[in-house]
């Protein structure tokens, strides 16, 4: 028997929340703020979302899907293409694999990852057109089955800088298109607690679905700070409550991850660009903007995050 007990518990990682959903009949008394288990997988596995998607109709990738490497003819792929493994996060029975997502620009790259990854010979995996453009996400808070309310960011830079998470990013009014289809896949499911449905919006505005965080995401600071509180509605939603999202939130807000940018800033400038290319962006991650902008980090009333994930930044960099 546990010593304390628990009101509230989100967890906020895939594989907490994996773990706690997958052992709730061990676990009668902990009510989690989440869809079932296998409504998350559902929508956590992109191989079965993409799956969803066609079925509901919704933009995706071009996307080919392998049980393992061994189904692959490497002599059929064409470039760029996207290679993103089915889960995140693979459960082993023992322990867990870290996958990753690697846009592939030529027949030596997709050899090397497949060497490097060797997950990829046991485990599924896509392979997906490349959608250039930009990421944006719609983020939802639903109430068994019944949306609550909604917020959007754009990317305005991410890391990598071909896709990944953000490293800036402004709080913006949902496209009409965008929050459609996240209602049309969340409605299908039957979804409960919050969701971020990701897409990758074409030059053209076509937006293609990527994948979707079933748990809190990386920058649910942003928004906080645009007027959005999802951890509190959440709350609501957990105590009965029938809450209701703002009407309006500040649009324009931005967020910063100061280290992750620094991040998003060297790969650009390893990367295949134009000198001119390289001096604008540069510019742009070095020119202060005072007013509207907040960091996800380094925050003046509490510095000891900053400090401890610069501790570790510089661990990392140096390997000591």
């Amino acid at each position: 028997m546990s010593e304390h007990s628990f009101d509230f518990v989100v967890p906020v990682t895939e594989v907490t929340s994996q773990l706690l959903l997958n052992q709730q009949d061990a676990l009668p008394g902990l009510r989690l703020p989440f869809a079932t288990y296998d409504t998350v997988m559902a929508l956590a596995d992109k191989g079965r979302l993409m799956e969803q998607a066609a079925k509901l109709e919704i933009p995706h990738p071009k996307t080919r899907w392998f049980a393992h490497a061994g189904e692959l003819d490497l002599g059929t792929v064409e470039y760029p293409v996207v290679l993103k493994p089915c889960l995140s996060k693979i459960f082993t029975g023992t322990g867990w694999i870290a996958t990753r997502v690697r846009v592939l620009q030529s027949f030596e790259d997709l050899k090397q990852e497949l060497d490097r990854s060797g997950y990829l010979h046991s485990y599924p995996f896509m392979l997906q057109a490349f959608i250039p453009g930009n990421g944006a996400g719609i983020f939802c808070l639903y109430d068994q089955g019944r949306s609550v309310t909604y917020f959007a960011h754009k990317r305005l830079r991410e890391k990598p800088p071909e896709g990944g998470v953000s490293v800036l990013s402004e709080s913006a009014l949902p496209d009409p298109s965008m929050q459609a289809y996240a209602t049309r896949l969340l409605d299908a499911v039957g979804w409960h607690g919050v969701a971020m449905v990701e897409f990758r919006v074409a030059p053209d505005g076509t937006p293609y679905l990527m994948e979707v965080n079933t748990r809190f995401w990386g920058s649910l600071q942003l928004a906080i700070d645009a007027g959005v509180d999802f951890p509190g509605l959440l709350w609501e939603v957990h105590q009965g409550h029938a809450p209701n999202g703002p009407d309006r939130y500040r649009v324009g807000q931005r967020l910063r991850w100061l280290l992750g940018d620094l991040d998003s800033l060297y790969l650009y400038l390893r990367g295949p660009r134009t000198g001119r290319e390289k001096v604008r962006r540069l510019l742009e991650f070095a020119t202060p903007r005072f007013s509207g902008l907040k960091h996800e980090v380094n925050r003046w009333g509490d510095l000891r995050p900053a400090w401890f994930e610069l501790k570790h930044y510089l661990k990392d960099l140096t390997g000591r």
